[in-house]
């Protein structure tokens, strides 16, 4: 008795590849598998395309707020103030409690800041800021503020002027040695009562974090003088933690808390910004779902291509299943026409897909020179550039959903010719 063939046998390829190339004049079978290809190739590119930009942007967000913000924002719970019947979170020991802090494993960096918000004056130009009063040191440890790269000026000069954001310069359209005067209605208190406190500074930095909400309205003062100007002389508004693993830091809490003292509390960065990053999940949750019918509705073209090419290849199947072709041969075939379409439509999509993440910055900027620069604006988006970020588990995932769609909408077409009966397909012959 003789042997069956191997599945997927060289005969078997060289069928389906004759298939593939059928003429024009056969139903528009070449059409089909053409708009198939297509379908799937611009599919995939979308889905990477979209993968790869929400990786960027989650990316892009998640830095900014690492690289300009605490990771962990120490301070006191409220307690009244028995002369002016306020509630009083300031830290006066903040010197003991920083260097408690600082024994916990994991932290590396602790600086105490006062905080406040001012109206920023140049000339006829107003704006509202919000001044973070630091110490020298402690600025220069901060990534984004302290890059040489995107900032001007000197940080070194820090203590004989301000550090401001450049969305405040823009602002108040001022530069590098210009003055700048900080207004703040809690000031000078006086016999008649509270008057504005009025105080003139040089601008000696000015940075951009990447941040179009920190860049237009932070300004860092010297810790002294925000001391002097906000009346907190010997106290601190709160203490700005850096910690090694910023991702992980709901483990971090409650040593920190231990650590700080009883009337302590603590705000992470993710309690800040959760509520952003949890719709950012869910869009891309459900970005993912509807790109994933924009593959399917494009596999299904090779359904359709298939059914055209089953329709007219009838008399071939019956003369090949007459001529000892097994039903398991005839549905290989058809499988293999199917899935090449559907794995040369991904790899094309693959690397339309790559090259789109890679050079997505000059693409971007052609748009936006073609649609009059108003596609994107930083106030609205918060980041000055549309970012993306190819990740290997993204393309596998944008991989693995092409093929497998295109694998099992191919399998119901390739059956129905193996289950063809060869004396029905030759009846009319």
């Amino acid at each position: 008795m003789p042997s069956r063939p191997a599945p997927f046998a060289p005969f078997e390829w060289m069928i389906a590849w004759r298939y593939l190339r059928a003429k024009r004049a056969e139903g528009g079978c070449r059409l089909m598998t053409w708009i198939s290809l297509i379908g799937i190739t611009l599919a995939v590119f979308a889905l990477i395309a979209t993968l790869a930009v929400r990786s960027g942007f989650r990316a892009e967000f998640v830095d900014t707020i690492l690289g300009s913000n605490a990771h962990v924002t120490v301070y006191n719970s409220g307690q009244v103030d028995e002369q002016t019947g306020r509630i009083d979170r300031t830290i006066e020991n903040f010197d003991e409690m920083a260097a408690q802090v600082r024994e916990v494993e994991g932290v590396t960096r602790v600086a105490p800041l006062v905080k406040g918000q001012v109206m920023a004056n140049a000339r006829s130009r107003n704006a509202g800021v919000q001044v973070f009063g630091i110490k020298p040191e402690d600025l220069r440890t901060i990534p984004r503020v302290a890059d040489p790269e995107t900032a001007q000026g000197d940080i070194a000069r820090f203590s004989e002027g301000v550090a401001i954001g450049s969305g405040v310069a823009r602002e108040l359209g001022v530069r590098l040695g210009d003055k700048i005067k900080l207004i703040s209605p809690n000031g000078v208190k006086t016999a008649f009562g509270t008057s504005p406190r009025v105080n003139a500074y040089e601008v000696v930095y000015v940075f951009t974090a990447g941040r179009y909400d920190i860049d237009r309205v932070r300004v860092y003062l010297p810790f002294g003088e925000a001391q002097s100007f906000f009346n907190r002389e010997g106290r601190a508004d709160e203490l700005e933690v850096m910690i090694a693993t910023p991702d992980r830091v709901e483990e971090m809490t409650i040593p920190l808390m231990r650590a700080a003292g009883d009337r302590s509390q603590v705000w992470t960065w993710k309690d800040a910004s959760g509520g952003f990053l949890r719709a950012l999940e869910v869009e891309d949750n459900v970005m993912f779902i509807i790109l994933s019918i924009l593959v399917l509705i494009a596999a299904m073209n090779i359904t359709s291509g298939l059914i055209m090419l089953v329709k007219n290849k009838g008399r071939d199947i019956g003369i090949l299943r007459t001529m000892g072709l097994t039903e398991g041969s005839v549905l290989r075939v058809f499988f293999i026409c199917g899935a090449f379409t559907g794995i040369i439509g991904t790899v094309f999509g693959v690397i339309l897909g790559c090259l789109f993440a890679f050079y997505i910055d000059p693409i971007f900027s052609f748009v936006n020179v073609m649609m009059g620069g108003q596609v994107w604006d930083p106030s609205i988006r918060g980041i000055y550039h549309l970012p993306a970020q190819l990740q290997f588990g993204d393309v596998m995932s944008a991989v693995g959903l092409s093929l497998g769609l295109s694998f099992v909408v191919t399998i119901f077409p390739a059956r129905r010719a193996a289950r063809m009966n060869p004396v029905e397909a030759l009846r009319y012959e």
